[in-house]
């Protein structure tokens, strides 16, 4: 595939994306705001778990908007799951034949 076929598939989902609304029923000025969307998406994975079982919402229904989601994304992506770093561990190995006897110089 050459550079600009590559791209076409984001760019479809961009302007997909672009389409994208609230319903505006979900939205409430007093509602949950953008600390309670951080600190929410921070026990995210734990309130998953406990969605499984109980009847527990990993996501706060009316909200405040905009700023609950971003607050959302800010707990996933920099203090919970997505702040996740791994060990990263690179071995590294070279190995050199000589055929005949070494000469020291």
């Amino acid at each position: 595939m050459t550079g600009p076929a590559r791209l076409l598939p984001m760019a479809l989902l961009l302007v997909l994306a672009g389409c994208a609304h609230q319903v505006s029923a979900a939205v409430e000025p007093e509602a949950p705001g953008f600390l309670l969307g951080v600190w929410h998406g921070f026990i995210f994975p734990f309130a998953w778990v406990a969605s499984l079982f109980t009847d527990v919402t990993i996501y706060a229904v009316p909200n405040n908007g905009g700023w609950y989601n971003f607050g959302y994304f800010i707990g996933i992506m920099f203090l919970g799951v997505g702040a996740h770093r791994g060990k990263r561990v690179v071995y590294r190995e070279r190995v050199i034949e000589m055929n005949g006897p070494i000469i020291d110089q």
